[in-house]
């Protein structure tokens, strides 16, 4: 049995593997199934993680401001509990109420106040302490009545002793917990909460009388009505030692009475939600709140499988939409891969990598068919593409290289030539030793612009342009004014050489010039996350807007058609092209308050030749 079983899967396997288009459909198949099956489980644990995560901040923010809204009632309850102003005129009508008939009418009328001030009092309990006598107020069938009666035992109450042991001279009773009583001759227990306050002597601190508030639970409820439900869920309200105020369903308190995280609430300072699994098995995400000051808490346990369900959703959904993409692949795979073969295959990869630019893409020959031939031929075209490239490379490098220096070299003879004039006129004007001084500049001048270099540091350039101010002030004078403003920690910047002359130049030939009165030029350098900028600005008359577009299309023609006035800029704006590439930029920005000139260098660039 093992044997033909074997032998039956052999022959398959051979089947499968004697067509490509079993290996394509085989191949395909699988690695849909994987990409689908992994990204549907990867997706669906972040899904769960995200929803999880999301039910935990809106919960927990919900329940903290709800939680914040419960301390504020119970801080007006216990706001109400104190006599305030009156305190010393209470405990004077408590301690002679036995024997004074307008204490007794005063205690009555205090009663009658307190509970007339809110609507949520289901009754008022005034217990006299020496007198073992208590007031109560209640609201009855047909009026409000207050009721003086004696009762023994109330001492041994628990809410009693809890309320003499507290710092606070206060405890909270929970009408919810089975068996709660209140201690008093009542018609009817109250449904939600007790509380009760001690009344001290000032002086000797003695208790006098025991003040209790029995609350209806409207306020409670609406209140706990702003958080969310859904079917499932549950909310607890617990006082600091963890005694239900509230809860939701009657049932979901004796399952959660023994829970072990009841115990952990409070201790993590952060908070942190918490897993709990019931009798049955169902899994709960336990979020709460601790009220800062007093220490209640608000618990809202969330069943998982509500937490859960859209993520379920939402990978059911993509197991769905994966099966459909895998029947329409299969279908895919078995119509085109019919019509492939091997040989074809490569041949066509290598094509397309040689005609997206990979020009070293052979093929291996393999026998001497129509499509061996073809790949014979096509291996030749390639090396003979590979080579005329190579050699294209070449000449356009040395093509590059030839033109940069044409350009630098294209600004000497102007330069020279206002040079000379210079000295030839401040000859005429002063003494040998300017004439040196300026033929020393010139020298220095001359020996730069002649310099190898293509890149020279910021700090030369400037030294150049010194030189190069100082020989056109001799001829302009007191008519030019210039400031550099540049920062010493940017005299390092690499930028072209002669660049800075260019622009200032421009910014004398075609502001300077053309005015009887001086010009005021700004040598500014700066830096930002991408590039270096470098600005030449200055107060002339401006170039007209017809001149503007004139320099602007110069910058779009190509160096051998470049012809006219505008050779100093073009000159620049090829350079920087040359070296920096398209990041590189030169602008010309001109109003009737003066020209700006802006080169931007990239950052970190070198020369692109």
């Amino acid at each position: 049995m093992f044997n033909r079983i074997l032998s039956l899967l052999t022959t398959l396997t051979d089947r499968v593997s004697r067509r490509l288009v079993n290996k394509l459909i085989l191949l395909f198949t699988t690695i849909i199934i994987l990409v689908v099956g992994l990204l549907t489980v990867i997706s669906y644990q972040m899904l769960e993680r995200e929803s999880v995560n999301h039910s935990m901040a809106s919960t927990t923010n919900n329940l903290k401001l709800v939680n914040q809204k419960l301390e504020d009632y119970l801080a007006g309850v216990e706001q109400l509990s104190l006599p305030q102003i009156h305190y010393e005129e209470i405990l004077q009508a408590i301690t002679s109420e036995e024997s004074d008939y307008a204490a007794k009418m005063y205690l009555e009328d205090y009663l009658r106040e307190l509970f007339y001030s809110r609507n949520d009092l289901e009754s008022i309990y005034l217990y006299l302490i020496d007198q073992h006598k208590y007031y109560s107020i209640t609201r009855e069938t047909y009026n409000v009545t207050v009721r003086a009666s004696y009762q023994e035992g109330i001492p041994d109450q628990p809410w009693y002793k809890q309320a003499m042991a507290s710092r606070h001279n206060q405890s909270y009773q929970s009408f919810i917990v089975p068996g709660a009583k209140s201690g008093y001759s009542m018609a009817k227990e109250p449904d939600f909460m007790g509380y009760h306050r001690v009344l001290r002597a000032l002086v000797t601190r003695e208790p006098k009388a025991v003040i209790s508030f029995y609350l209806k639970p409207t306020v409670k409820d609406q209140i706990l009505g702003d958080v969310p439900f859904e079917n499932g869920e549950h909310l607890l309200y617990l006082d600091p030692e963890n005694v239900p105020f509230h809860v939701d369903e009657p049932a979901f308190l004796d399952q959660v009475s023994q829970a072990p995280w009841l115990a952990q609430l409070g201790e993590d300072k952060a908070m942190k939600p918490l897993t709990w699994s019931d009798e049955e098995g169902r899994r709960y995400l336990i979020v709460y709140n601790v009220e800062a000051n007093g220490g209640w808490k608000l618990v809202k346990p969330i069943p998982y499988s509500n937490i859960y369900a859209a993520a379920k959703a939402t990978r059911n959904l993509g197991y769905l939409i994966g099966l459909i993409f895998l029947l329409i692949s299969i279908v895919l795979v078995t119509l085109f891969s019919n019509k492939i073969t091997s040989p074809l295959k490569d041949l066509s990869l290598q094509m397309r990598r040689f005609s997206e630019g990979t020009f070293d893409a052979e093929i291996p020959v393999k026998g001497r068919d129509e499509i061996a031939y073809l790949s014979r031929h096509f291996n030749r075209m390639v090396r003979r593409t590979n080579n005329l490239i190579n050699e294209r490379y070449k000449m356009k490098l040395v093509e590059k290289n030839a033109i940069l220096k044409a350009l630098e070299a294209e600004i000497n003879p102007h330069f020279l030539y206002n040079a000379l004039q210079a000295i030839s006129t401040k000859a005429l004007k002063s003494g040998d030793d300017e004439v040196a001084d300026m033929v020393d500049a010139l020298a220095l001048t001359l020996r730069y612009c002649i310099s190898g270099k293509d890149i020279v540091n910021a700090r030369d350039e400037l030294k150049h342009i010194e030189r190069y101010l100082a020989l056109q002030k001799a001829r302009f004078g007191s008519r030019l004014e210039v400031t550099i403003e540049w920062e010493e920690a940017l005299k390092e910047l690499q930028i072209p050489k002669l660049s800075i002359q260019s622009l200032v130049e421009n910014s004398i030939k075609h502001g300077l010039e053309k005015m009887s009165s001086g010009i005021s030029i700004r040598i500014r350098a700066e830096l930002n996350d991408t590039h270096a900028a470098i600005s030449v600005r200055d107060n002339g008359p401006g170039i007209s807007p017809e001149r503007m577009e004139q320099i602007r299309a110069s910058f779009r023609q190509e160096w051998e058609e470049q012809e006219g006035e505008n050779i100093g800029l073009k000159n620049l704006y090829t350079r920087l092209k040359l070296l920096y590439g398209e990041e590189a930029e030169l602008s010309v920005q001109s109003d009737e308050h003066g020209t700006e000139m802006r080169m931007l260098i990239p950052r970190g660039g070198s020369s692109h030749v």
